[in-house]
């Protein structure tokens, strides 16, 4: 018996997968962890607090699964996107980590665009400067924390430090490096030019890979610490969006995925490297062969409804408020929801816009609020998946045979809601199926392993042979659909009222 280890480490939690070669069947263990605000849009966690979540999760499969533990032969890394993790000489972490909802850096990153103004960076970045991309956490590291940043031998994103643990081996992949804004994206490596017009070393960048290259082995030590056998083979992995593009077994140009947890996107593979011209898309290096990902993100999806449940309504669960908000009819008794609470990426790209309820009455109660909440969310991914198409379908890329329409496959947390899978339906008119793995990441991040150390025979093998999808099929419904497209409009024009006063 052949077994694969997949790691995801998560902005809420970390997760990990034993995906069992032969029979296809699966163990998973997941620990929660919070995000520490210090200051009003700082947004940071602990990296020593990642690591010992991870060692907490693996002794849990080894004592719970012995035998499946025992027979682990490759390790696979999924991660959060865009963060900062900076580490001295003796890769020591210098301080916490500075993660993907974090506001700090606007100033940097007018400093930022303004270089890139002046230096014609577009093609090349491919991205909008934002704040919580590790480029502009970076500069505010050293315009802030000067003693921080000299001490910095080394920076990393998120999961190469769990595999820095693992390895003893700094390192990171085209996926991760092309989030950051420090990555020449048509290229696959490093944008040394913007490195140097910013004054920043590069030799603070550790080596970049494909994902499915072996990254080092399980140390002495690792082994001390989680369990896992001393020489077991680790892949560089990739981002936690491609990783769950992979398994949700989208790994075809055209096909789309809409992923709803802490965040949310709306994601289309892509044979070829192509952006929007207006930088209101993500384009980033895809994790197997030459591919690319195009997708909008929106900052708080599942993050809205968890601020919604702690801090507004107070309800126990998140299966509670969405058998409430299935109570009301679509349309949320005329409640509209902006879910910037974070500002917003796709398609507004403003760090300074903030949340909103509009059309409450004296009749509404909870129900409707928990329903506007899950809508707004929708209508903003609506807003990236019809600039993604936009951008797929050749208007920038000339390519207009990529997008395959009339199926989307909902991911992420939001799949656990019977109440929100119909809502994307209805309001983006197309159906939408589900995988019958809920941690599609880590499924993911196990098939790159097995197919970079040569356990799986291939990407697309491994895809038809481990994912699977749900009998249960989500039509949009045609006496909603309508209303829907009359509340999106209305959603959409809301923005345009109120921008100014951001």
């Amino acid at each position: 018996m052949s077994c694969i280890l997949g790691i995801d480490l998560g902005t809420s939690s970390v997760k990990a997968m034993i995906l069992d070669v032969e029979t296809g069947e699966v163990c998973v263990e997941s620990c929660g962890y919070g995000v520490q605000i210090p200051a009003a849009g700082q947004a940071q966690q602990d990296p020593g607090l990642w690591w010992e979540s991870t060692c907490g999760i693996l002794a849990a499969l080894s004592r719970k699964y012995p035998a499946t533990f025992d027979n682990i032969r490759a390790v696979g890394l999924s991660g959060q996107m865009h963060g900062l993790v900076m580490a001295d000489a003796q890769g020591r972490v210098t301080r916490p980590a500075i993660i993907w909802l974090d506001q700090r850096s606007a100033a940097e990153c007018e400093t930022i665009q303004s270089e890139m103004k002046k230096h014609d960076w577009d093609r090349m970045l491919q991205n909008q400067v934002f704040p919580g991309f590790a480029l502009p956490s970076l500069l505010w590291v050293r315009n802030r924390e000067p003693s921080i940043y000299k001490q910095t031998d080394r920076i990393m994103q998120p999961k190469d430090y769990i595999r820095y643990r693992l390895t003893g081996e700094m390192g990171t992949d085209v996926t991760d490096a092309s989030a950051s804004l420090m990555c020449d994206i048509g290229k696959r490596q490093w944008a040394y030019p913007v490195l140097e017009a910013l004054g920043i070393d590069s030799r603070i960048l550790p080596d970049c890979h494909e994902s499915m290259e072996i990254a080092g082995v399980i140390t002495d030590r690792a082994h001390e610490q989680t369990g896992l056998k001393a020489g077991i083979p680790v892949i560089f992995g990739a981002g936690d969006q491609q990783c769950q593009s992979v398994g949700n077994g989208v790994i075809t140009p055209g096909q789309v995925v809409c992923n709803i947890g802490t965040g949310g996107q709306v994601s289309v593979c892509s044979g070829e490297n192509c952006y929007d011209s207006r930088l209101r898309t993500h384009t980033f290096c895809h994790c197997f062969g030459q591919a690319y990902t195009v997708f909008g993100a929106v900052l708080c999806a599942g993050e809205a409804l968890q601020w919604l449940r702690d801090r507004v309504v107070h309800e126990e669960s998140f299966a509670a408020l969405s058998e409430k908000a299935g109570q009301i009819t679509p349309g949320s008794g005329g409640a509209l929801f902006l879910p910037y609470l974070a500002g917003e990426r796709t398609p507004h790209m403003n760090d300074r816009a903030t949340g909103m309820f509009f059309g409450l009455k004296l009749a509404q109660d909870e129900r409707h609020l928990a329903r506007a909440v899950m809508e707004g969310v929708t209508f903003a991914l609506k807003d990236s998946l019809l600039l993604v198409r936009e951008v797929v379908r050749g208007e920038d890329s000339g390519d207009g045979k990529l997008l395959e329409e009339g199926v989307m496959i909902a991911s992420g947390g939001a799949c656990a809601s019977p109440v929100w899978l119909q809502m994307q339906a209805d309001i983006f008119r197309q159906q939408v199926r589900v995988s019958r793995i809920r941690e599609q990441a880590c499924l993911g991040a196990c098939i790159l392993a097995g197919v970079g150390t040569g356990i799986l025979s291939g990407l697309e093998q491994a895809c038809r042979t481990y994912v699977a999808y749900e009998d249960k099929v989500y039509d949009p419904d045609e006496k909603y659909t309508d209303c829907y497209e009359n509340m999106y409009r209305k959603f959409h024009g809301l923005y345009e009222k109120v921008k100014e006063f951001y």
